[in-house]
């Protein structure tokens, strides 16, 4: 097989971002999987998903991540926390390091995701006499437009990176 998706979700974000990727594989040697789902089928390239939580993964994908060996590894996931590439990196760097020295690692796509509507109010019981009121209201409002993601643009920017990472993957480069 060429490419294997697996992908945690919790709130629907990651699966739809992994169901976007797995469409724009090209070829029919693929497959998808939630991580619950996962069985060890075996691929050359594994496409794996998280959602983000305090600023990495969870532990399924840890997991998932440490047992490849000599595979090219591409990551995507979801964040709740808008759309701030320095934020994206920091993420990808701390998933990144489960990936064993024996894989290719291709890249990483994040994009925003909504979040569950307790977050909004735990962020409303913080604003009254909380004494950063204005860090707060940003808060509610990035969860307020995380609620229109992934969207559209954020689904065809995915796409085109499991087209790219396919590529990259084909390459052959020596692991």
């Amino acid at each position: 097989m060429d490419a294997m998706v697996v992908y945690s979700s919790v709130t629907g974000n990651t699966r739809k971002v992994a169901n976007e990727i797995f469409a724009a594989i090209p070829g029919d040697r693929k497959d998808i999987q939630s991580i619950e789902e996962y069985n060890g089928k075996d691929a050359d390239t594994f496409f794996v998903g998280f959602w983000t939580d305090r600023g990495t993964c969870s532990a399924d994908i840890i997991d998932l991540l440490s047992c490849l060996q000599g595979k090219n590894v591409a990551l995507f996931g979801t964040c709740g926390m808008g759309r701030n590439q320095k934020y994206y990196d920091e993420i990808r760097d701390k998933v990144k390091v489960f990936i064993p020295d024996d894989c290719r690692y291709l890249g990483t796509y994040m994009c925003q995701g909504k979040m569950p509507i307790q977050v909004r109010r735990k962020y409303e019981q913080w604003l009254p006499g909380n004494p950063h009121p204005e860090q707060v209201k940003r808060m509610i409002q990035n969860f307020d437009e995380a609620l229109l993601h992934p969207d559209r643009e954020d689904l065809k920017k995915a796409a085109a990176f499991a087209v790219n990472m396919m590529e990259l993957a084909k390459q052959n480069i020596e692991i």
